[in-house]
């Protein structure tokens, strides 16, 4: 299933969502320059989101050396920069496939300021749950799929009955369909099954690679879920 656009009219222009699109893809474009050189391994190990590096200046900050809380402070910028970094095709075209067709109505609804920061903050929420649920994960953690996913919880919740239109690939023919929103949920989690197609060579180990990946997704639509519900 690709959703294409939902049968809502916005108010305004999603001008924070085309800019969160747009440096999505500069930076992903910078990605495939820094593979090309053979740079991108060490790019995404500097600012990806580690969990083990993490927690081990934070121990060693609060058990040997206070001066560490340096370290800590600049290993935990990688938590919303990670969000803008991507190890596929296929992670990158799913995010903000999403982000195109809910985000827009999301930032209609809660305004421009507001889904900046509720966007940011959800991605860097769900960069913390994974760190909490796997401490001493060595591979870096990378995506904006957390954040997406709090977008879809936030739209779900608010318009659970609002018509996706919906292509249905089907080999070669085409179907155009509508889809109720609540659908897309069940489709979020399979689609990132395939999240590997197409990864870049990010060596040592890769990226992304952690069992508690869609359970962190729960959190992130959770996340957007109760911030709908207490939006006032």
């Amino acid at each position: 299933m690709i959703p294409i656009s939902d049968n809502l009219r916005s108010r305004s222009q999603p001008i924070i969502n085309y800019w969160l699109i747009g440096i999505n893809i500069a930076i992903f474009l910078w990605e495939l320059k820094l593979e090309l050189s053979g740079e991108l391994g060490y790019f995404v190990n500097s600012w990806g989101v580690i969990p083990a590096q993490i927690n081990g200046a934070i121990t060693n900050a609060i058990f040997f050396n206070p001066a560490a809380w340096i370290v800590v402070i600049w290993r935990l910028f990688s938590l919303p920069l990670a969000m803008f970094l991507h190890g596929s095709f296929s992670q990158i075209l799913g995010n903000l496939l999403f982000l195109w067709v809910f985000g827009k109505t999301v930032e209609n609804i809660l305004g421009h300021e507001r889904y900046l920061g509720f966007y940011l903050i959800a991605g860097i929420l769900t960069g913390v749950v994974q760190i909490l649920a796997e401490p001493n994960l060595t591979v870096p953690l990378i995506g904006a799929n957390g954040a997406i996913a709090a977008i879809l919880g936030a739209y779900v919740t608010k318009l659970p009955k609002a018509k996706i239109d919906t292509i249905l690939p089907l080999i070669i023919v085409y179907i155009p369909i509508e889809l109720p929103a609540f659908v897309y949920i069940f489709w979020w989690f399979l689609q990132q099954m395939f999240y590997g197609i197409g990864s870049l060579n990010i060596p040592p180990v890769g990226v992304n690679q952690t069992s508690m990946f869609h359970w962190t997704q729960i959190v992130g639509l959770l996340i957007g879920a109760a911030f709908m519900r207490l939006k006032r």
